[in-house]
């Protein structure tokens, strides 16, 4: 029975990864989950995880931090980009446009190195009220 657990826990390191894929946007551990699911009907949330410690760990999953929200995680290989994080469904969504650089934000004599915007809002499916409350 154990030699099966390397196989089952291969094809759901793959659901994960198709479902991230998939999505093409940040995903909640628990998005994963059940977008996984569709392909790996027994997967479990510790599964999910510890899939996502290892994805980030090798640097194929990325970390998408928001202001107390729970974490989310993308593919890793996009170019720079931002946020839009929906208040009514909680779904985070990329935003490709950025302003360019913001060094010319900080105060004098500091050295910006990053940045990061999130715009906050309501995505398409909430404004034509198709998304859940």
């Amino acid at each position: 029975m154990q030699q099966n657990s390397p196989q089952r826990n291969t094809r759901q390191r793959k659901a994960i990864r198709d479902a991230l894929e998939r999505a093409g946007r940040p995903l909640s551990p628990q998005e994963i989950l059940e977008a996984a699911r569709s392909t790996a009907p027994k997967l479990g949330i510790a599964t999910v995880y510890r899939a996502i410690r290892s994805l980030v760990e090798e640097g194929w999953l990325g970390t998408v931090e928001l202001p107390g929200a729970v974490s989310r995680y993308e593919v890793a290989d996009k170019k720079h980009h931002h946020h839009f994080h929906c208040r009514r469904c909680d779904s985070v969504f990329d935003v490709e446009d950025c302003p360019g650089s913001l060094k010319d934000l900080a105060p004098s004599g500091f050295l910006a190195e990053a940045h990061e915007i999130i715009l906050y809002g309501l995505c398409e499916g909430c404004v034509t009220a198709s998304c859940p409350p």
